[in-house]
């Protein structure tokens, strides 16, 4: 859907006003951190919850985009951004650890999503699996690796309710929460967040380019001090996943450009 300047509807962009790479969190406080890691960022649109910036990385037109919060609209902001010519998505965002040992700080490079929201059943039936692109995940990877950044590489819980994960205890369905929760962490789960699914689910239906890493935290140990609670803040750090995140990039530009001229 555009308005009159062919601009798409909700993410207020255009063809040209984004690279083919986009970055994508949640919060759109976090795009003009993230686009400071770029060369020559320039903020490109601000509309409802979504916030673009364009730049450069190696000389090649990359953006960044928030989607706000859960995959309704990270779903339409994936939708309207391939729609201008945007085919390599990166997932940038926090979550909550699940399984035992995890430390906060470590990042997550999510190999697939559990699809535990509504939006994607109005795109698939929901045997059809979550998964994201395999050389975005390798880049991603190598990246973690590369910085010398810890890292989990595996599937991630993809919920519509924050609360309905953090204190299940006061849901009705509590007992259903609960068990859900204890099979994804029984299952190897690393982490739940809420739109790593949409993602994983469109970029497959469009034949484009999908993965995520998340910055994790610890969920079961809470700050009790203002010591611990520096120590928390100090290691989650959202620039810790930003970094993994552009470094995959540009090894992805350089696999691009490489396989161009083959």
């Amino acid at each position: 859907m555009r308005n009159l300047e062919n601009k798409q509807h909700h993410i207020d962009l255009k063809p040209g006003d984004v690279g083919r790479y986009v970055l994508l969190p949640g919060d759109p406080g976090r795009t003009e951190l993230i686009a400071s890691y770029f060369d020559d960022a320039k903020e490109i649109a601000y509309k409802r919850e979504y916030r673009t910036f364009t730049g450069t990385l190696l000389g090649e037109k990359v953006s960044v985009t928030s989607t706000g919060i859960g995959c309704p609209s990270a779903a339409i902001a994936i939708e309207e951004l391939i729609a201008i010519g945007a085919d390599t998505f990166i997932r940038v965002g926090t979550s909550g650890g699940m399984q035992p040992g995890t430390q906060t700080g470590e990042v997550a490079v999510v190999s697939g999503a559990i699809r535990d929201e509504g939006t994607t059943s109005h795109y698939m039936p929901i045997e059809f699996p979550a998964v994201a692109d395999l050389d975005v995940t390798l880049a991603l990877r190598k990246a973690a690796i590369d910085l010398g950044q810890p890292y989990r590489v595996g599937v991630s819980q993809s919920k519509d309710s924050f609360y309905g994960e953090v204190s299940p205890e006061r849901m009705p369905v509590a007992r259903r929460l609960q068990d859900r929760w204890k099979a994804w962490v029984d299952g190897g789960a690393v982490c739940s967040e809420m739109e790593a699914s949409a993602l994983f689910v469109i970029a497959s239906i469009q034949r484009v380019r999908a993965g995520g890493v998340m910055l994790m935290a610890n969920i079961e140990s809470h700050p009790e001090t203002p010591e611990h609670l520096e120590e928390f803040q100090r290691e989650f750090d959202i620039n810790k996943a930003i970094r993994v995140a552009v470094e995959a990039f540009k090894t992805l530009i350089e696999a691009d450009r490489a396989k161009a001229k083959s």
